[in-house]
């Protein structure tokens, strides 16, 4: 089966019009269907939807999938011309996946007030003014109906800045901040440096907006780095020269994945944690908080996946899958809990719900041998 053909930028403006190709159909000046072979029939209901996880994993496309007379084909279009690859169609979301490989280190989210934005709804909910008319719009409905969420949300922000603490008292002198969002004081800098003044810190996101304001706000010495890159690709992450030139993998390291990865598909999520916790060396930490589907009010998550519907999915977990991601490392007390219960700056006892229709998750966790699946 001969390969799908990416358009790449240059070539539709270096030239009138490419000439067909076997295996190619020219649909458009820009855009390359591939006709070699019939599509296969559409994919039983029974079988995981690829469309999600393309989506998330190429947020520098609009994709879709189409159905004409009963056979699927999916469809990528770059959000702007300046892309290596522009436009690809083909029926296997594989070969599509193969297709736009050349672009993910370019995946970012462009800057625009049209559209919701995870950071800028975050900041929100968190009572910061970076937030647009069209996040407003978003998160009202979820608001108005559970305005519990902003609670949960600062209960997040304030385990984020414990954490990042307690990793630096235990000896870590490095972090990888992923999906860090818009600046929010304190920031995990901030938070290491009160324990570890010469901590190193890498902030990773793919908005625009978030790496504009990380860079002016944030990169304030040679210590602290700002990496354009997808959470879904631990591996480019890792290997990327702005984190290499702060962070030394082989030493431990922190790594941060702070209400990031119910943004992602179920597969994409567990895969990039995997792979995470492969990466590092003994000693390093993980420290995560996520949404959990367990004790969650349904309609609370219907509602956010509404929200947040056009930006990114949001992915329910149950309690058991979140613990899962600590899989081969020790937890820290008190174990995977209620964010706002995580060592907790008041006495435990006084520490109270947040909310009987909604459950927020947190952990920290050592990858270190021999000592069994507890911290104290």
């Amino acid at each position: 089966m001969s390969r799908a053909t990416p358009v790449t930028a240059a070539s539709q403006a270096s030239v009138d019009g490419p000439a067909r190709t076997p295996g190619t159909h020219l649909a458009r000046r820009d855009t390359i269907t591939h006709e070699a072979d019939p599509s296969p029939p559409a994919t039983a209901l029974s079988e995981p939807d690829p469309l999600p996880g393309l989506q998330a994993e190429f947020p520098a496309f609009r994709i879709w999938r189409e159905d004409v007379s009963g056979r699927v084909r999916y469809v990528a279009c770059g959000r702007n011309l300046g892309l290596p690859v522009h436009t690809v169609v083909t029926c296997d979301p594989d070969e599509l996946r193969s297709a736009l490989a050349p672009v993910r280190q370019v995946t970012t989210v462009p800057r625009g007030s049209e559209a919701p934005s995870i950071a800028r709804m975050y900041d929100l909910l968190l009572g910061g003014k970076e937030h647009y008319a069209a996040d407003r719009a978003a998160a009202g409905p979820v608001l108005e109906r559970f305005p519990e969420v902003a609670q949960i949300a600062q209960a997040n922000r304030a385990f984020q800045a414990r954490a990042v603490r307690y990793v630096a008292e235990q000896g870590i002198s490095q972090f990888i901040d992923l999906g860090s969002g818009l600046p929010v004081s304190p920031s995990t800098h901030e938070s290491a440096r009160e324990v570890v003044p010469h901590a190193r810190v890498a902030y990773v996101d793919r908005d625009e907006i978030v790496l504009a304001h990380a860079r002016a706000r944030l990169a304030v010495d040679e210590q602290i780095a700002v990496v354009a890159a997808d959470i879904s690709d631990p591996a480019l992450i890792l290997a990327d020269p702005a984190l290499t030139s702060v962070i030394d993998l082989a030493k431990p390291v922190a790594v941060l994945l702070v209400s990031v990865l119910h943004f992602l598909p179920a597969d994409l999520a567990d895969a990039a944690v995997a792979a995470l916790r492969d990466a590092v060396a003994p000693g390093s930490y993980l420290v995560i908080s996520a949404g959990t589907s367990t004790g969650t009010d349904p309609d609370l998550i219907r509602s956010l996946q509404a929200a947040y519907g056009g930006t990114a999915p949001v992915t329910g977990r149950t309690e058991a899958e979140i613990g899962a991601w600590f899989a081969g490392f020790a937890l820290a007390a008190p174990g995977l809990t209620e964010v706002q219960a995580w060592r907790p700056d008041r006495p435990a006892h006084l520490v109270l719900p947040l909310s009987a229709r909604a459950r927020f998750l947190a952990g920290v966790a050592c990858k270190a041998a021999g000592i069994g699946s507890w911290l104290p």
